[in-house]
Formats: structure tokens, sequence, C-alpha cells
């Protein structure tokens, strides 16, 4: 399938830019030019009640975060806790903040996005211990941040997707309190190996994220290839999906994970979970947050918005 005319046009504008393969660059290289890339989209920050920038106690320190609230709310809202992609190396609360504020927004919740620990200075499992951390907290202190502990969902793009399905699956299994009442899955990494077909039909050509990136990215991330199996790493290798809640997954079609989205979904559905997958059609990985730059990007925003609207309300 053939990417949109419209993709194409927002790809040679960022070629112009001059952006490198993320693999060819060192990890905090690759950071700066993904802060770039998203200023250089110029796009007006959407206007909300408050957002406030703060830090909430993790196990192993304090946990950046940033709480969205939107316009004319009260308290018992339902809430977003959102994990930003970036290949578990790369991304902040920065790159993804127009999507975190168009949740608030358009879903009428709260939401809190988390600035976990990244490798190579903070390797597997330190985002994972910082994302369930956050959810933790957030539930623990439902009433205080205005909120109801029975309507937190958690969301996330790409690594962040990864995680939200972590975050739930510790949920479902510990007992400590924390209920996850939807998921917010959005081209999810769900194996680190890697390798299906959509690897070679989509892994050159198809914008920033390649074949080559997910070793680039499983390098930086994990300590050693042992850790594959690990399903808090990959989370296709988790023994069951049985019991997680309802969830919207979302995928790219000329995405290198479009097929083990695609998977994920099928197993869901088939282990009793209600998931809605959406597959956009000419779009690229990273298009969820490219809004309002592409008309599939607000499409699948909104679409986000309405089942959290529904879910969470």
């Amino acid at each position: 399938m053939a990417m949109k005319p419209q993709l194409v046009e927002l790809l040679e504008a960022m070629k112009a830019l001059g952006l490198k393969p993320m693999h060819e660059l060192s990890p905090v290289d690759a950071r700066e030019q993904m802060e770039a890339g998203v200023r250089a989209r110029n796009i007006p920050p959407i206007e909300l009640a408050s957002v406030e920038d703060r830090s909430i106690p993790g196990p192993d320190g304090d946990i950046p975060v940033r709480v969205y609230r939107p316009e004319g709310a009260g308290d018992g809202l339902g809430a977003l806790v959102y994990f930003h992609g970036g290949g578990h190396v790369i991304g902040s609360m920065d790159t993804h903040d127009s999507v975190a504020r168009a949740m608030c927004r358009d879903a009428n919740i709260v939401v809190m996005s988390v600035d976990y620990r990244m490798g190579p200075e903070a390797k597997f499992p330190a985002a994972v211990v910082d994302s369930y951390a956050a959810a933790k907290w957030l539930s623990d202190n439902a009433g205080a941040m205005g909120v109801r502990a029975d309507r937190i969902a958690v969301g996330g793009d790409s690594a962040g997707g990864n995680l939200a399905l972590v975050v739930s699956l510790m949920a479902r299994d510990n007992d400590d309190s924390l209920a996850i009442a939807y998921q917010l899955l959005v081209y999810p990494v769900m194996d680190y190996t890697g390798g299906t077909p959509t690897y070679d039909t989509y892994g050159v050509g198809y914008g920033p994220l390649m074949a080559a990136s997910v070793p680039y990215f499983r390098e930086h991330y994990l300590n050693s290839d042992q850790e594959l199996a690990d399903w808090r790493a990959s989370p296709a290798r988790a023994a069951s999906f049985a019991g997680l809640p309802p969830a919207l997954l979302i995928t790219a079609e000329c995405d290198i994970l479009n097929h083990e989205g695609r998977e994920c979904s099928e197993r869901l559905n088939a282990e009793g979970v209600t998931c809605e997958h959406v597959d956009f059609e000419g779009m690229i990985h990273g298009f969820f947050s490219m809004a309002p730059l592409l008309d599939d990007s607000i499409k699948a925003q909104s679409l986000a918005a309405d089942r959290l609207r529904t879910a969470l309300s």
C-alpha cells in the first residue's frame, strides 16, 4: 500500500530538515533530533484549564509528570495515564504534549503524562517500574487529584503502548488495588525480537521508524538478549491476556509494527478482552501525534478521545 499524498508531502517537508536515521545517531543526538522535529511543526498548543509539571514519588526516586486538566471540569473526572513513544530511548513529555492536550480537551478527562526513565542511562526494567508506580500513585491519590480511582485508563504510542499494556498486566496480577478501566494502545511494540512480515514490507522508506531502528532501541533499552523473553519487555510473551480491561488498538498500515499490532488485537479478543482495532490505511508509524497536520491524525485522535470519554464517563 502506498502512503497517502498528504503524508508524502509532510515527509518531504521533514526531509528538508536534514533528519538522519535514528540508528545512526547517539541516543542524546537522536533525542534532540526528535525534539527539534516536533518543534519545527510549530503547532499552537491547545488551551486547557491548567497544565502543571510536578514530581511524584517512585520506588527509585521522584518521577516527573505533567498533569493536564480540561476547561470547566470539577472533581470526579476520569483520567488517562499516558506514556510517550520513542523506543524506550527517545521522546519526552514535550514531544507528546499535543497528544496529551488533545485527549484532555476532547475526552474531558485529566491526563497525566509520565516522564519515565529511559535507556541507556536507565535500562530495563526502569521504564516499567516508573510507569507502574505513576499509575499506582494516581490511583492512591485519586481524591486529591480530582479523579475517580475506578475510572483510570492507561495509554501510549509505540514504546508507550508497550508500557500501557504491561502496566495493565501488572495491575491485573498485583493485589495492590490498582484497577485499570481502559487501554489506549497506539501501534504498540509487542516483541523486541522484531522480524515480522511487515518489517520486510515497510522497513525502509516509510518514515523515521525503520527495520534497523528496533535493534538500535533494543540495544540501548535491554541489558541482554535474554530479556527479550520477559513479558515486561515484550508483552506478546505474556502467558495470558485474559482479564485485561477493554482496549482501542490503533495501527498504521505502512508500519513495521503493523503485523504485531494486528496479532495483539486478535489475541486480546480471542482471550475474552474486548478490543476494537482500527487500522489507518496509508499511514506510517508516528502519525498519531501529527495532528493537525494530517487529516488521518485528527481522525485517530478524535476516535481515541471518543472511546476514552465513553469508557471513563
